[in-house]
């Protein structure tokens, strides 16, 4: 017979806390996509580019695309977002929302569009590219 778990009240509000900051962090992360959407998107198109993932012919088709995902991103109803980003969880331990999302755009997305040529490198390498832009950004929001 299965053992029946019931947490304690100590464990409930600890699990409570928990789930509140991550939904907290999550929730200051699409406000700041909102009102950063079109620099985010220009460092992002830019080392992206630099760093060799992104072959392209355009780089302001580029940047223009990345915003347009950025802008949906903000609008996005959780479960939308959820489903896009689900495949990538498991690329880093403790994954940021906008650059999972960011990811999953580049390569499920942006590898469609014209102006691109390829798209080179793993999950990993795009995630950790598009990271620390990211959290650059959030870091002005805290500010």
């Amino acid at each position: 017979m299965a053992k029946v778990f019931r947490p304690s009240n100590r464990e409930s509000k600890i699990l409570s806390r928990i789930e509140s900051s991550k939904e907290r962090e999550r929730g200051q992360a699409l406000h700041m996509v909102r009102n950063h959407a079109d620099m985010l998107s220009n460092t992002v198109s830019m080392k992206l580019v630099e760093n060799e993932i992104i072959e392209t012919t355009n780089k302001n088709g580029l940047q223009a695309q990345i915003a347009q995902g950025l802008e949906k991103l903000g609008k996005m109803e959780d479960f939308d977002l959820d489903f896009k980003i689900a495949p990538y969880r498991q690329v880093v331990a403790n994954p940021n929302v906008v650059s999972l999302y960011l990811t999953a755009f580049v390569i499920e997305d942006l590898i469609k569009n014209k102006d691109v040529v390829d798209v080179y490198g793993s999950d990993e390498d795009i995630y950790h590219c598009i990271h620390p832009q990211v959290e650059r950004f959030m870091a002005l929001e805290k500010a």
